[in-house]
């Protein structure tokens, strides 16, 4: 059911305490915390506490959860200072997705092209 934890989820295990993540910000419906495998110097996954399959899920689901994640992607990106950045959600294994529990990526620390890749 959408917004339950998942057992076999890696994020809400992160969510639970179950697995350790360098938390660099935490409010009452997100997690903020450094990718193990950072693609820029600044890389940090914005997660919502509530499981939610991917972006699109959340969106249908619970906009105003959506938005929080928004708005704490911003909030790294501050901490972080970082005057420039990327936020990236990606949707489906041929987007890239890895975990089935949706996060935004924050990165940022150098340029960064267009079209990704």
């Amino acid at each position: 059911m959408a917004g339950e934890p998942q057992d076999d989820c890696l994020f809400c295990k992160i969510v639970a305490g179950g697995i350790p993540a360098t938390i660099v910000r935490e409010t009452a419906t997100t997690v903020a915390f450094r990718d193990i495998n950072p693609q820029a110097p600044t890389h940090v996954l914005v997660i919502p506490k509530a499981h939610h399959k991917d972006a699109a899920a959340l969106a249908t689901d619970a906009p105003e959860l959506a938005a929080d994640v928004l708005r704490e992607t911003q909030a790294v990106a501050d901490d972080e200072k970082l005057e420039s950045y990327r936020i990236v959600f990606n949707t489906g294994s041929g987007a890239g997705q890895t975990v089935w529990h949706a996060h935004a990526h924050v990165l940022g620390g150098r340029g960064l092209q267009w079209p990704p890749g």
